[in-house]
């Protein structure tokens, strides 16, 4: 899934004297702060950290407050997905109008109806709205299906994506990667044959 990347960063992290019995902890509890929101200076939602505390030496500050600077360096997993890149999710609502998913577990994405392309058509199957492909029958979007769509903007502050469906490598994933298994099997047949003629 596009969207995610690893980061390197040294960072430092500004600790309460009242914390510096367990400076390990304290350094945890700042960083898990900053977890699932958008972060400028990340350029990213930060999903997870490892951090390791790289000198044993602080720097105190002077003020009001006498906080000391810890230097950590920590690895980041971040989430920002650009414009026209493709993320993953799990449908959770489909309407005539709208089809509705959750990315990763915390992101809201939508897709329009006019961003979903012309081959798939709204259909009541047992009681539920889903989509159908006109063209591959097997091609099913309904709820609980892991979707891939292409974003074409992420709102930091509220992590909504709007998503499109119009992209031919969009559409249900077990589909995609079914229909990608066979062309790569129907390519290697053909290339066999080639070779025996």
């Amino acid at each position: 899934m596009e969207g995610l990347k690893l980061s390197n960063a040294e960072l430092m992290i500004y600790i309460h004297p009242s914390k510096s019995r367990n400076v390990y902890q304290a350094i945890g509890r700042e960083l898990s702060g900053l977890l699932f929101q958008y972060n400028e200076t990340f350029d990213g939602v930060l999903l997870a950290y490892d951090a390791d505390v790289k000198s044993k030496q602080a720097k105190i500050l002077s003020g009001l407050n006498p906080y000391f600077g810890v230097r950590v360096e920590a690895n980041l997993l971040l989430f920002d997905p650009k414009p026209n890149s493709l993320v993953e999710g799990e449908i959770v609502k489909i309407s005539p109008e709208s089809i509705h998913v959750v990315v990763l577990g915390f992101s809201a994405a939508v897709i329009t109806d006019v961003d979903i392309r012309e081959e798939f058509k709204y259909k009541m199957r047992d009681g539920e709205g889903c989509f159908v492909s006109r063209s591959h029958k097997g091609h099913t979007l309904k709820i609980g299906t892991t979707l891939r769509l292409q974003v074409q903007s992420f709102d930091e502050e509220v992590m909504h994506i709007a998503g499109s469906l119009l992209p031919e490598n969009t559409g249900c994933v077990k589909w995609l990667e079914k229909k990608n298994t066979e062309q790569a099997l129907h390519m290697d047949r053909d290339h066999k044959r080639r070779k025996i003629a």
